[in-house]
């Protein structure tokens, strides 16, 4: 049918539509109560093979062509490196101060509750769903670590819609968050390590132990190398604070270079950029540039990596009954371990009820975090596609869920608190009288 088109044309068609998309799926489901992320996973999906590749292939295969892939997926890589720096950089070990207990609490059992339950659902799953030739330890350690993330940058962004990202409980989510998904991402750099071919990097107890002392040696490098030559870089870079280019430059070169330097030793490339955003100093500098980057990175690269995620994301694949079924127990024990545990471990920690129950809930938020966890797994072939859309699913009902729910949790505090106050005003006029 005719010659393939310029890719240079294919991504000037496909990188408006999906942003402008995305935007438009944002903006709406901010007006409806939700994270922005509910409707650029949603658009994501849509996009792909589950509605506008089912209702209209010839739309979908002019719209997203093959040729055109490969360069949409560059770019949403890059976007999801930022976004991973960005992450990085809003970590703030602040958060740990005075709440050291309640924190390592919740936060382990946010971690190793939904861990053991999703390796249990894993060894299950292992026979009907486990790509052919995959192991049994890293198919189960990486469903398990599937269940165990928690979208750190997209809890912030709930509890700043909620009114609770300075409040006590706000803080202890945060910080619970923080540290559950570095423990998270270490995981994840274990499953890496174990899926890596022989002679890839991975491959056996020797590759994994070599892998784990390049990792430690770049953390060390990274914490005593480059963080004081980067806080003398940004006083450099200091005068240039107006126009903030030489700090976005610095920001930018370095994040490659960090995520080079884990891809290459077999980790992955977006350990590199977190680590490097966790070690950049929080200056006025690097805040203003590392907002000009989420300006254009977030709304414009990023949508790019949900379409890609969206692109491997079927619907059709759940068919079947049996697959259904599979997909309702990942989210069954998805919730019953991030909301039951993450609440059970408030409550051990001498949290009041209700504030357990909303921890709990926060905990469950998965969101942009998930995805590019569940992208590394079938990057590996780890996990097959149909194990990666009950996954995806998994990913947007719990992200949807917890702005709903928290803000009912809200309401009947607040309603609670509004009671009380007329009653004492009653009690006031009673007395005045």
């Amino acid at each position: 049918m005719g010659a393939s088109r310029d890719p240079l044309e294919a991504v000037l068609v496909a990188v408006p539509v999906v942003v402008l998309a995305c935007g438009v799926a944002a903006a709406v489901m901010r007006r409806l109560g939700q994270t922005a992320v509910v409707g650029e996973i949603l658009v994501g999906i849509l996009l792909g093979p589950s509605l506008l590749g089912w209702l209209w292939p010839a739309g979908s295969r002019w719209l997203l062509p093959g040729e055109v892939l490969p360069y949409l997926g560059v770019l949403g890589n890059l976007g999801l490196l930022v976004f991973m720096f960005l992450v990085g950089l809003e970590l703030d070990p602040g958060l740990l101060r005075g709440r050291g207990r309640a924190v390592m609490v919740v936060s382990q059992a946010s971690v190793w509750i939904p861990l053991g339950l999703g390796s249990l659902l894993a060894l299950a799953m292992y026979g009907p769903l486990a790509p052919q030739g995959v192991g049994r330890p890293e198919f189960v350690l990486f469903v398990a670590v599937a269940m165990s993330v928690t979208a750190f940058p997209v809890l912030a962004r709930i509890l700043k819609d909620q009114g609770l990202y300075g409040t006590p409980v706000g803080a202890l989510a945060m910080a619970c968050a923080a540290v559950a998904d570095v423990v998270a991402w270490c995981l994840l750099a274990l499953v890496v390590a174990m899926a890596q071919p022989p002679g890839g990097g991975g491959g056996g107890g020797w590759g994994i132990a070599g892998m784990g002392v390049l990792a430690g040696l770049f953390l060390a490098g990274m914490w005593w190398g480059v963080r004081p030559l980067l806080a003398w870089a940004v006083e450099r870079w200091a005068p240039d604070a107006e126009s903030g280019a030489g700090a976005v430059v610095l920001l930018c070169s370095g994040l490659c270079l960090a995520a080079y330097a884990t891809n290459a030793m077999g980790v992955h490339a977006l350990f590199g950029a977190f680590v490097f955003g966790a070690v950049v100093p929080r200056t006025a500098v690097v805040e203003a540039a590392a907002e000009r980057m989420r300006a254009f990175a977030v709304p414009v690269l990023l949508p790019l990596f949900f379409v890609g995620s969206g692109l491997k994301t079927d619907m059709g694949l759940l068919g079947g009954g049996a697959v259904w079924l599979w997909a309702v127990a990942v989210l069954a024990v998805a919730v019953a371990g991030k909301w039951g545990g993450g609440a059970g471990a408030a409550l051990l920690a001498g949290q009041p009820a209700r504030d357990a129950v909303t921890l709990g809930a926060l905990m469950n938020c998965r969101g942009v975090t998930e995805l590019v966890v569940l992208n590394v797994g079938l990057g590996l072939g780890v996990i097959g596609a149909e194990l990666f859309t009950a996954l995806v699913l998994m990913a947007l009902v719990t992200t949807a869920m917890t702005g709903p729910v928290v803000r009912v949790l809200l309401g009947q505090v607040r309603g609670r608190v509004r009671s009380r106050q007329r009653e004492d005003n009653g009690a006031a006029v009673g007395v005045r009288r």
